[in-house]
């Protein structure tokens, strides 16, 4: 701005405006500006190529130049803030957390920021935790209540009020009979038991969330009955009746699926872990060894991770997919090019398990590694692949007819046995054991579907997938 009033002869306002158009780096202001400072500065002796060389300076130097006024506030916030970090790291971080608590990308990058220092972040808790997230200790931090998708803060703020004026809730029908209806509706509920907030007083979410509806009519038929006076003048009073609605206990896969619904990403676990065990005998490099390792950019390699994200664009040769893989050691960008994308484009959905087989792109424009995808294998192909082989292992006299009958929906049939895999039982009683391997007719395509049927059966201790 200096330069601008003593050489091009600008005012302190004109001169403000060409600052803010070199911050822009708008072309046809910066024109503009240019033949108004060659012509300011030649008004006060200054030749035009001086004038334009400076001016060209002045330009280059607003791609990357920085105020020092600048650089000397963000140095002193970098220092503070990184000292916050080191000697107080657990307040910092729920700080930190609780700021950016309404972006879920943000709040799970924070989440992975406190284990990576050292810091536990406990899970959320109906009767303990306040709306944001707090420090319990120098190494732990209690998660928010208000990070929890689909609650609210006007919610939260209600049952902490409750909370804080009746002391802790004993179960789902306490919390619905005591906080106000007009904050608390039925989704948030939902909301707290997906993410949950009530495994403090009932670990089994399935048979939560199946009650809360019941938990809600309790809490309305006890209000609408509240004062009513009896025949003799007095007030009833009735014992409050806790009664759960029965439910199939979830799967690994549905308590984290559902907690992703609430949190936005899967916080007790991760979804790779329930396949982990068979998963890396079919593709056993992690997805951070990819980062870690120099592997060489013609080698193939093996990879499997459950899809964080898909999505698609156009390009010259077709459409492609841009896929973002999770293990739980690492993330990795996938490419899928027109071709493959188009045969496999069904797989391509948020938490499928996917095994790839691609070469590794180092993009150093990006500064990041990626896969390009030869191809793609959903669980049940990659078994048959690796030529797996489902073993059912029975004791004693099983019942045959009700063994073929499991089977026959799976087997596989028009010629395409390579897609399927060989049987073996492996029967046993009191004196002996033996292995039966079934005929090439009776393959089976490998799906986790048929190892749950088959396990199901009387006689059948269990079935599950090997690989010889």
């Amino acid at each position: 701005m200096r330069i601008a009033q003593e050489t091009g002869g600008y005012s302190l306002g004109a001169a403000d405006l060409l600052r803010r158009a070199m911050s822009k780096k708008k072309p046809e202001e910066m024109a503009r500006h240019r033949s108004i400072f060659v012509d300011g500065a030649a008004g006060k002796g200054v030749d035009a190529r001086t004038a334009t060389e400076l001016f060209n300076h002045m330009e280059k130097f607003a791609g990357y130049g920085f105020n020092k006024s600048h650089s000397a506030a963000y140095a002193l916030i970098a220092y503070q803030t990184a000292y916050f970090k080191v000697h107080y790291p657990a307040a910092f971080m729920a700080a930190n957390l609780s700021t950016l608590m309404d972006d879920t990308d943000k709040v799970k990058d924070l989440i992975e920021d406190c284990k990576a220092i050292g810091l536990k972040v406990l899970p959320p808790d109906i009767n303990v935790s306040g709306y944001r997230f707090e420090p319990v200790d120098a190494k732990t931090i209690r998660y928010g209540l208000g990070a929890i998708k689909g609650t609210g803060r006007g919610a939260i703020e209600a049952i902490i009020a409750a909370r804080s004026a009746g002391g802790p809730f004993a179960d789902l029908f306490d919390l619905t009979a005591r906080v106000d209806k007009q904050f608390v509706s039925r989704r948030v509920v939902e909301a707290l038991v997906r993410a949950g907030a009530f495994d403090c007083l009932n670990p089994d979410r399935a048979v939560l969330l199946a009650s809360v509806g019941r938990a809600i009519d309790a809490a309305d038929s006890a209000a609408a009955a509240a004062g009513q006076a009896s025949l003799f003048g007095t007030f009833e009073s009735s014992a409050r009746h806790v009664e759960y609605v029965p439910a199939a206990r979830w799967s690994e896969r549905e308590k984290l699926s559902n907690e992703k619904l609430a949190l936005g990403y899967y916080f007790s676990g991760h979804l790779f872990t329930e396949f982990a065990a068979e998963a890396r005998r079919l593709a056993p490099t992690p997805l951070a060894a990819v980062h870690q390792a120099p592997i060489g950019r013609s080698e193939q390699v093996k990879l499997a991770g459950v899809i964080v994200s898909a999505r698609s664009q156009n390009t010259r040769r077709g459409r492609m997919g841009l896929v973002v893989l999770e293990d739980g050691t690492a993330q990795l960008e996938l490419m899928v090019f027109s071709e493959l994308y188009d045969r496999k484009r069904a797989l391509l959905k948020e938490d499928q398990l996917l095994f790839v087989i691609g070469r590794v792109r180092n993009d150093e424009f990006a500064q990041r590694l990626s896969v390009s995808a030869d191809e793609l294998m959903d669980l049940t192909e990659a078994r048959a692949r690796a030529a797996a082989r489902l073993r059912i292992e029975v004791e004693g006299a099983g019942d045959v007819i009700r063994l073929r009958d499991a089977l026959n929906p799976y087997r596989v049939t028009n010629g395409h046995a390579s897609e399927g895999c060989r049987i073996v039982i492996s029967y046993s009683n009191g004196t002996g054991s033996v292995d039966v391997a079934l005929p090439e007719e009776w393959r089976v395509r490998p799906e986790d579907r048929l190892a749950a049927d088959l396990a199901m059966q009387p006689r059948v201790r269990r079935a599950y997938y090997n690989y010889v």
